[in-house]
């Protein structure tokens, strides 16, 4: 049998004869990012084992509100799976309380006054002792009520006093999961919302203006990873990244993550999971499902990749198998900022919510019904689609040159888009007697 080269061999080939010791940043990212970190550890694992000998990072892993989903995505991973993660890039994990054994205050039925076997004890010492460690933050932060924290305590204090004190003392944050980088489901618009206040680390849904650290006044370089939960691919990379030093704190952070504080290669801003998708073909053929479980595209059942920037299609999930429209899902949009209000109603088409800011449907709709322009069709509604917030050099704040250009030239941009909207009638009209 002589068999084929598969893609997996192509980038091995590429990046084999490399030399890892003088990698540098950019070379670097495009290997985690053509590899992933079954391949990377495959292709460089010599080379890691050399680069960390003498040197030990320490991770302190704290949990708020959250389900553990993120663990759990951690757990699942199945090469490198978290053991092997923790022991090839020499990782000391000083504390995670669902990956430690039997704690409390009483175990067994016995008192427990040591650090062996009551949390309390391990997590005091740490936060008193530790410094420069690598903080990895899973889960919302309760502010609430009235900023007390009290909403989560863990053993009589609460948590936001507990988190306070491991952020001042850790060389960064590495937020993992909705729930941590931008409060997730907890933030969702509730009738309790307000009442619990729960906070992302840097973010809140999609407000600077309300992360925990800012509250606290603490500055501290942040890494957002996205997601509802995040893949394990996006956390072992990017702490790999940061511990082999490939990834400088905080100077290359500028130029590695976007303005959700995200790494540009797994989240990348240009990029949407609509672009690689496996049912895109569907798509431009005008083919969507209206029931769950055909292979057609699932626009029509609501899904969000052709404004979800991830990597998703590419990467995959469960093993590097597949993903969640590859699987028969709608994507729900879970890696955007604003999620789950910017997404929901999951299963509802997009163009029918009001989720984008206008309504192509008399557009792209007829032009795909009619089985016309299917390319142009596309290309409209990413234009329609493509908000100000998904540009990579979005800026929150408008300049005072910016604000007079644009009411300088208001008028002449409503003329042109009314010519535009004129023109586009007039097509629509053509297109359907045409059909």
């Amino acid at each position: 049998m002589g068999g084929s080269r598969t893609d997996n061999d192509d980038l091995l080939e590429k990046f084999k004869n490399l030399d890892f010791m003088k990698m540098d940043r950019r070379t670097f990212i495009k290997a985690v990012g053509a590899l992933g970190a079954s391949l990377f550890l495959q292709t460089y694992k010599n080379d890691i084992a050399k680069a960390l000998e003498f040197s030990e990072t320490k991770v302190v892993w704290l949990h708020g509100v959250m389900d553990s989903g993120c663990t759990i995505s951690m757990l699942d991973g199945g090469s490198p799976d978290i053991v092997e993660f923790l022991q090839e890039y020499n990782l000391k994990l000083l504390y995670h309380e669902v990956l430690m054994m039997q704690q409390g205050i009483f175990v067994d039925g016995k008192l427990a006054n040591t650090s062996d076997l009551n949390s309390e004890i391990v997590l005091d010492d740490i936060l008193e002792k530790e410094k420069g460690y690598v903080l990895v933050s899973e889960g919302a932060i309760s502010n609430g009520p009235e900023g007390s924290g009290k909403y989560l305590m863990l053993g009589g204090r609460t948590y936001k006093e507990i988190y306070a004190k491991a952020a001042k003392n850790a060389l960064a944050i590495v937020a993992i999961g909705n729930c941590a980088t931008n409060g997730g489901v907890n933030s969702a618009k509730s009738d309790i919302v307000e009442l619990m206040d729960p906070r992302g680390v840097a973010f809140t849904m999609e407000d600077a203006s309300k992360g925990i650290l800012d509250l606290l006044g603490i500055e501290k370089p942040v890494i957002n990873l996205t997601g509802c939960p995040t893949h394990p691919d996006w956390v072992f990379l990017t702490i790999g990244a940061v511990v082999l030093g490939k990834i400088k704190i905080p100077d290359d952070l500028p130029y590695v993550l976007d303005h959700w504080k995200r790494p540009k290669v797994f989240f990348p801003p240009d990029h949407v999971i609509h672009d690689n998708c496996s049912r895109r073909g569907y798509y431009d053929r005008g083919e969507f499902e209206l029931t769950v479980g055909g292979p057609k595209c699932l626009w029509k059942l609501g899904c969000k990749g052709p404004y979800t920037h991830a990597d998703c299609a590419t990467r995959h999930w469960n093993g590097h198998l597949n993903f969640c429209p590859q699987a028969g899902s709608p994507c729900i949009g879970c890696v955007q900022p604003g999620f789950p209000d910017s997404t929901r109603p999951f299963f509802v088409e997009i163009e029918k919510t009001g989720i984008v800011g206008t309504n192509i449907n008399t557009v792209a709709g007829v032009a795909i019904g009619g089985a016309l322009l299917a390319a142009g069709a596309h290309a409209v509604r990413r234009t329609a689609m493509k908000r100000p917030e998904d540009e990579e050099g979005f800026a929150e704040e408008t300049t005072h040159e910016e604000t007079t250009h644009e009411e300088t030239t208001h008028e002449e941009t409503t003329h042109e888009e009314t010519t535009h909207e004129e023109t586009g009638e007039k097509t629509i009209e053509e297109a359907g007697g045409e059909k």
